[in-house]
């Protein structure tokens, strides 16, 4: 696969897609981006070492405020909380695209030991969070070097919270855009990537449509009486009514659904009772619903409604059932796919650049895909000879760091080909 790193676009001009990208443009690109990989991983281990939770990326942002000033930008901070924001505007006219990074790890103790292991006891930038903000960065500075043949302007996100704002506060692409961040100008097109360790260093995952799920979850509280053990006729048992609901929930998606569209229903705790003899007299359960299609997750949610309601009425308990929507489903505009595609095989060769199937996983990146044209793709990060192939959000995750050169060469040329087509 390491040869695939090395592949050149030669010529790649593709107006009926309305991208296009010259070939002066993308050997500097190409040249630009090898001359920059050790200050890369450099980059990179910087933010593993000092990762920071959602909301909390205090010196995350001003860290990367720090390196945009060096390069000839003047960022905007506390945007959205930590986040920050930096604008080229290219030597040439024309509209502005966006390119997004998160930037906040997760609570987890890392397993991995390397030199650059996590300081922050707990914290481990598990979901590669580390890659995307370098890929910003790289991309950032790519194209500052090129900034007369920019025709138009490029929008640096490095996005907070993505992972979700703790129980109470505002976070994430939801207050990005509460914000106003991309309401003047309105992108024409906003891009984004995800480490994949399922991916090949070295190849990228692509899909047109919903591309990652949306996210709710449920919370469900059951009300019945509690008695002594010995004697159930005389209690309203919660624990016998819950376990009623979890079955009942998993008819969801083996009855109700489609099987042609993919859902899932998970409940993931079932807290109740307090002593071994004694009939539990509250539960209470909660859960997520996955899907990638609109109408499905309406028809779900009207299921959980229906069945705890009547579950709890057959067995004289009562109810409550708290359903919170939190991210859509993430939407590949198709024009837009297609054509950003065909610069990708240009660049890295059919061989590096498959089609993926969708994942049940969310983004909040699907935000953005609600206001403008947006494409998201997976960055091979995972290493089969080497062993990293450990998942996201896992104390174990090791990426490959060959991709923070794949993921800023498709990220620079996919910007410019946007506005060199437009």
């Amino acid at each position: 696969m390491r040869c695939l790193l090395t592949l050149c676009l030669s010529v790649l001009l593709v107006p009926c897609t309305g991208l296009a990208l010259d070939r002066a443009a993308v050997d500097e690109i190409n040249a630009a981006t090898d001359e920059l990989f050790p200050s890369l991983v450099e980059c990179r281990r910087w933010f593993h070492v000092h990762p920071e939770l959602s909301n909390r990326e205090q010196a995350t942002g001003a860290e990367i405020a720090r390196r945009l000033r060096a390069i000839g930008y003047e960022p905007r901070t506390d945007v959205a909380g930590h986040g920050v924001v930096a604008i080229l505007k290219g030597g040439k006219p024309g509209p502005a695209v966006a390119w997004r990074s998160d930037i906040d790890a997760l609570p987890i103790d890392e397993a991995v030991d390397v030199p650059w292991k996590s300081e922050n006891p707990g914290v481990m930038h598990a979901c590669g969070h580390d890659v995307h903000i370098t890929v910003g960065l790289g991309a950032a500075e790519v194209l500052m070097g090129m900034k007369d043949e920019v025709p138009g302007t490029v929008i640096f996100l490095f996005q907070p919270a993505e992972e979700g704002a703790p129980p109470g506060e505002d976070g994430g692409a939801t207050l990005v855009l509460e914000e106003g961040v991309f309401a003047d100008p309105v992108p024409v097109a906003i891009f984004g990537s995800h480490v994949m360790p399922n991916h090949e260093v070295g190849t990228i995952g692509w899909g047109s449509g919903g591309v990652m799920a949306s996210a709710d979850r449920f919370a469900i509280r059951v009300t019945g009486r509690m008695t002594h053990g010995s004697a159930p006729q005389d209690g309203i048992d919660a624990v016998w009514v819950g376990s009623q609901i979890v079955d009942g929930l998993q008819g969801i998606i083996s009855r109700e659904v489609d099987a042609r569209n993919p859902a899932v229903v998970s409940v993931g705790t079932f807290a109740a009772g307090n002593r071994f003899n004694i009939i539990a007299g509250s539960a209470e359960l909660t859960g997520t619903v996955r899907t990638l299609d609109p109408a499905t997750r309406d028809q779900i949610e009207a299921a959980i409604s229906r069945i705890v309601s009547g579950v709890c009425g057959a067995h004289r308990a009562s109810c409550e059932v708290d359903y919170q929507r939190f991210t859509p489903v993430l939407v590949n505009d198709p024009d837009l796919t297609a054509a950003a595609v065909a610069i990708l095989r240009a660049e890295f060769g059919d061989e590096a650049i498959h089609e993926a199937a969708p994942i049940m996983a969310a983004e909040d990146f699907a935000e953005y895909a609600r206001i403008a044209p947006s494409f998201f793709f997976m960055l091979g990060v995972g290493n089969t000879e080497q062993g990293w192939t450990s998942y996201v959000h896992t104390p174990t995750f090791q990426p490959d760091e060959e991709a923070l050169r794949v993921g800023v060469r498709a990220a620079s040329a996919l910007l410019l080909g946007t506005l060199q087509g437009n």
